[in-house]
């Protein structure tokens, strides 16, 4: 028996066009957001992909994009469950601000480790170390289960949330997963086996 896991991240948020350090911060998507948003639901509808059960963070861009996406699909009275486990990574004192701004206040290198390191938080922040240990866990206690039943499950979430979800999943180092970007509204999907292996990268 074969699961299907779907990972989105959020479409384009105000933030992120605004290039600010977002974190657990509520911005909503912008018009490019929004057409990245459908334009997914609409590629995976046309993949045949109908989920069985839907998963989303607390924050409102990622909320949005899932909303968004479901439209395109034509699927309506579903539950979704939301969890703050899924969130973004909180950057702590850097949240809100420009990135260009922070370069300039604590220099280019400082920010440089914060941004991509694997273990090194931000002031009053978390790693990418510390979202995979919230993550994680809920990961393997409320999804792969369903992977393993057989389901097709979307995950509607953030970068770095998705990233410590890609690293289990691939098997990928903390070198590893540093080096690896997830654009905005590209979906990521994966067929999961019975004892919770990956079996298969799908091409969307």
């Amino acid at each position: 028996m074969t699961g299907t896991l779907i990972l989105v991240r959020h479409g384009e948020s105000d933030w992120n066009l605004k290039n600010l350090f977002t974190g657990w911060r509520n911005p909503d998507l912008t018009e490019k957001g929004i057409g990245e948003a459908r334009a997914t639901g609409v590629k995976l509808k046309a993949k045949g992909y109908v989920p069985d059960i839907y998963f989303t963070s607390n924050l409102r861009r990622a909320q949005h994009t899932l909303d968004l996406m479901l439209e395109e699909m034509g699927i309506t009275e579903v539950t979704i469950t939301r969890s703050l486990k899924l969130n973004e990574r909180d950057y702590g004192d850097l949240t809100g601000l420009n990135k260009d701004d922070a370069r300039v206040k604590w220099g280019e290198e400082q920010v440089l480790i914060w941004r991509r390191s694997f273990d090194v938080p931000p002031p009053g922040g978390e790693s990418l170390k510390d979202t995979a240990a919230r993550t994680l866990p809920y990961y393997e206690s409320a999804i792969v289960p369903l992977l393993k039943a057989g389901k097709t499950v979307l995950v509607a979430a953030h970068g770095n949330s998705l990233r410590s979800i890609v690293m289990a999943v691939e098997g990928l180092t903390p070198e590893q997963i540093l080096k690896r970007e997830l654009a905005t509204g590209e979906p990521v999907v994966y067929q999961i086996g019975a004892e919770g292996q990956l079996e298969a990268r799908v091409e969307i």
